[in-house]
């Protein structure tokens, strides 16, 4: 059986926010770079409900967990 293919799209249609791909790269760019020692996850910009999605997906290694490791990188990122 196939693990469902997620997309960073997808992740912010499940976090309940604008999914456009400009919204996503307004998204980053008002966010980042985060500090090389906070996690992604920690930030204090998400609602507690989305905070505790995406440490779910990582702790449990869920379906989302690369699309959330990959915001995680691009969040760090210089632009």
């Amino acid at each position: 059986m196939d693990s469902p293919t997620h997309d960073l799209k997808g992740l912010f249609d499940q976090l309940g926010l604008d999914s456009s791909e400009k919204a996503i790269d307004d998204f980053i760019a008002l966010h980042s770079p985060l500090l090389n020692n906070q996690k992604l996850i920690d930030a204090e910009f998400w609602t507690p409900q989305q905070a505790r999605f995406l440490k779910e997906q990582l702790r449990e290694d869920a379906d989302w967990a690369h699309v959330v490791d990959d915001l995680n990188l691009r969040m760090h990122q210089t632009h």
